[in-house]
């Protein structure tokens, strides 16, 4: 049976080493980095492949630029690495194909090159064949330690690793091995507490977990989609009313499955431009027309956080309420806690904006897994396997 080679499986010495890492830092509004916490997951695949007197060539994305925008350029991350690694010296090569190609030939042991934003180049995104084997030219092997992409169908993860040796990294080893477990083989009762802005991104995700969780915690703007199915009035709150009709088919499988759904009973709403004082909590039965919702009340939290406490595997992705704003926190805040204080239980936390929420708190570490991908976590934990995980496989 075909399967994945990972890096501490095999014997890589003295290779040039195309790398693909997810190092796609949540940025502040002045470009610099909000959160490195991917960066750092991709630190053990990095030192134990420079342990073994390979040459890096790093490739990674970084935001969702339109073309070369150079708001979106890998400096920072080459910056932030280059304190991460104080004994190497760290290259940006602004333009591997039209560029001074010495720079590869020239490159050390001790040289670390990362390539540019790898989405400045069109080809990347329509896995162009020939922008490719340009890629694959560069090296001897590949390595994919990129978990968060292993969804996408792009040239640097999909088209390379059909050109040249390949192999997993430590940290996708860890992904696909922890959350295999918690879908395959979960400790139960199993909950999944999911959140975020839209339904349409998460429909088919959430129709799968409806067969396969003991209860689903729904929160943020999709769990709006749910409130109106059920004939609710919503006030003016983000909605995807396209998605009702799929809304309502996943409420009438989940009592199928015996699963049970958990939405909001009471909110925390806000009028348009009003988002200082921090809203007023409403039952979902009364919220008014002009107002809009931004998190879970405090009845809904005390619902969720005694589900949550009883939970032997626990999957959270996507915050509950408008985060953005630290007035409408509170509620993603709460499951992080409640979450953190259930020592009993395997949690995975993923999705990135569900990491940066939460990346700065204390008690990090009774998370059992963060995972780096967010849509490749959803996707993986919905087919049992990625685009990017398959082409692997040997």
């Amino acid at each position: 049976m075909a399967k994945i080679t990972f890096i501490d499986e095999t014997n890589l010495v003295g290779k040039k080493i195309l790398l693909r890492l997810d190092l796609n830092a949540s940025l502040k509004p002045n470009h610099s980095i909000a959160d490195d916490a991917r960066i750092k997951q991709s630190l053990p695949t990095i030192n134990y492949l420079l342990k073994k007197q390979n040459k890096l060539i790093i490739v990674s994305h970084l935001g969702q630029p339109k073309g070369r925008d150079l708001q979106f350029s890998m400096r920072v991350i080459v910056k932030r690495l280059s304190q991460l690694l104080p004994d190497y010296k760290l290259t940006l090569v602004d333009d591997f194909i039209c560029g001074d190609k010495r720079i590869f030939e020239n490159q050390t042991p001790k040289e670390i090159l990362v390539l540019e934003n790898i989405r400045f180049y069109q080809g990347e995104k329509t896995n162009d064949p020939q922008f490719a084997k340009k890629l694959a030219s560069l090296a001897d092997v590949y390595v994919n330690d990129a978990f968060g992409v292993c969804h996408r169908s792009d040239a640097s993860v999909v088209g390379v690793p059909r050109l040249l040796p390949s192999y997993g990294g430590l940290l996708l080893k860890k992904e696909i091995k922890i959350v295999s477990s918690a879908i395959k083989n979960p400790k139960k009762p199993l909950v999944a507490i999911i959140g975020g802005a839209k339904i349409s991104t998460k429909i088919n995700l959430i129709g799968k977990l409806v067969k396969m969780v003991d209860y689903l915690l729904v929160g943020g703007g999709l769990a709006n989609t749910f409130l109106l199915a059920k004939g609710y009035n919503i006030g003016s709150s983000l909605c995807e009313r396209n998605e009702i009709a799929k809304a309502k088919k996943i409420l009438l499988s989940a009592s199928k499955n015996k699963t049970t759904i958990i939405l909001p009973s009471d909110v925390v709403v806000s009028n348009k431009g009003d988002d200082v004082n921090g809203g007023t909590v409403k039952k979902v039965s009364d919220i008014p027309k002009k107002s809009s919702i931004f998190d879970i009340g405090p009845e809904t939290q005390a619902t969720f956080g005694a589900i949550i406490a009883k939970a032997r595997t626990i999957i959270w992705n996507g915050p509950v309420g408008y985060i953005e704003n630290p007035q409408f926190r509170r509620g993603s805040d709460f499951i992080y806690y409640a979450i953190t204080q259930n020592h009993n239980a395997i949690s995975i936390v993923g999705g990135g904006d569900t990491i940066a929420a939460i990346s700065k708190k204390e008690y990090l570490d009774q998370i059992t897994h963060l995972s780096t991908g967010g849509g490749a976590m959803l996707e993986f934990v919905e087919k049992g396997t990625l685009a990017g995980i398959e082409v692997l496989k040997h």
